[in-house]
C-alpha cells in the first residue's frame, strides 16, 4: 500500500470516528417535551427562545404545539414534562388538582378582533363585549378555533360577558390552530379573534385588519408548569425545571423582550411582576 492510500486510510478512519462521536453525543444530549400553545410556535417566538435555552443550557426542548386545552391534556396523562400555556383559569385547576405543583407566570400579549376593512358588522372600536354583540346581531361571518385552546376558552368568555348565546348563522368553528383559523377568516372575509403575537407573523392577511383592541378584557396571559413527578415517576422534572428557571431569569425574559416583528414586540415578560 502507498503511502498516500495510508493517508486517505486514516483520514477515512478519523472522519468515521468523528461522525460516531458526533451522533453518540446528539443521541445523548439531555432534552424535554414541551406541551404548548399553537400561537408561541406559530408566532416564531420558539424559534427565537429555545436555541437561546440550549446554548444557555445544553437541553434541547421539543414542543408539541397544541391548543391550551389538549397541551394540558397531555399533561394530564404524564405524556410532557412542561407546559407552557395561557388559560390562567386553566393552569390553577391543573395546579390544584395536583397535576403540577406550581405555575409561574412567564410573560403576556392581548388579543385583538380582526375583520375585513369594510367592517359590515359597525364592529370597530375598543369594546369587546359590543363588537361580538353587533357580530350576532348581523349575523357576520365569525371563525371560532373550537378546539379548547386558551384563545377559544378566551372568545366564549367575550361572548358569555356580552350576553349573546346564538351567535348568529355566520358563526363557524374550525376545530384548529391560529394560523389556519386566520386563513379562513382571510379567505371568507370573517371576523375572528386572534392573539397579537401571531397576527403579527401572519403573511396572508388580504383584507384582514385589526378592529377592536384595547380592551382591558383583551389581556392574555401565559404561564409555565412542570407536570408532577409524584403522579408520573417518569417526567424528567428536573430538567423541565431548568427550562423555567431559565425563561423566568433576566436572561430568559430578555430573550422574549428582544423578539419582534417589524419593529414591534410581540410578547412581554412579565415573571417577576
Amino acid at each position: 500500500m502507498t503511502r498516500r492510500s495510508h493517508v486517505m486510510r486514516w483520514l477515512a478512519v478519523c472522519v468515521a470516528g468523528a461522525w460516531c462521536a458526533g451522533q453518540a453525543l446528539a443521541q445523548s444530549a439531555p432534552s424535554i417535551v414541551m406541551a404548548s400553545t399553537t400561537s408561541t410556535e406559530q408566532s416564531g417566538l420558539f424559534a427565537h427562545l429555545l436555541p437561546a435555552f440550549k446554548q444557555a443550557t445544553g437541553i434541547e426542548a421539543k414542543v408539541v404545539a397544541l391548543g391550551t386545552g389538549q397541551a394540558l391534556d397531555m399533561g394530564r396523562r404524564g405524556d410532557a414534562d412542561v407546559l407552557f400555556v395561557h388559560d390562567q383559569t386553566a393552569e390553577e385547576k391543573f395546579v390544584a388538582d395536583g397535576f403540577a405543583v406550581k405555575r409561574w407566570p412567564v410573560m403576556y400579549n392581548d388579543f385583538v378582533l380582526v375583520g375585513p376593512a369594510n367592517d359590515t358588522a359597525k364592529t370597530r372600536g375598543k369594546d369587546i363585549a359590543s363588537a361580538l354583540q353587533k357580530l350576532a346581531s348581523a349575523q357576520a361571518p365569525f371563525i371560532s378555533r373550537g378546539d379548547k385552546s386558551g384563545t377559544h376558552a378566551a372568545e366564549l368568555r367575550y361572548w358569555k360577558q356580552a350576553g349573546v348565546e346564538a351567535k348568529g348563522a355566520g358563526y363557524k368553528e374550525c376545530g384548529c390552530g391560529m394560523g389556519p383559523a386566520l386563513n379562513m377568516a382571510s379567505s371568507l372575509g370573517a371576523y375572528v379573534l386572534t392573539d397579537r403575537g401571531t397576527w403579527l407573523s401572519f403573511k396572508n392577511r388580504q383584507d384582514l385588519q385589526i378592529l377592536v383592541e384595547g380592551d382591558k378584557q383583551l389581556f392574555n396571559q401565559y404561564g409555565v408548569m412542570v407536570v408532577n413527578p409524584a403522579k408520573y415517576p417518569h417526567v424528567k422534572a428536573d430538567l423541565a425545571q431548568k427550562f423555567v428557571d431559565w425563561v423566568v431569569s433576566p436572561a430568559g425574559q430578555a430573550n422574549i423582550a428582544s423578539y419582534k416583528v417589524g419593529g414591534e414586540t410581540l410578547f412581554f415578560p412579565n415573571a417577576n411582576k
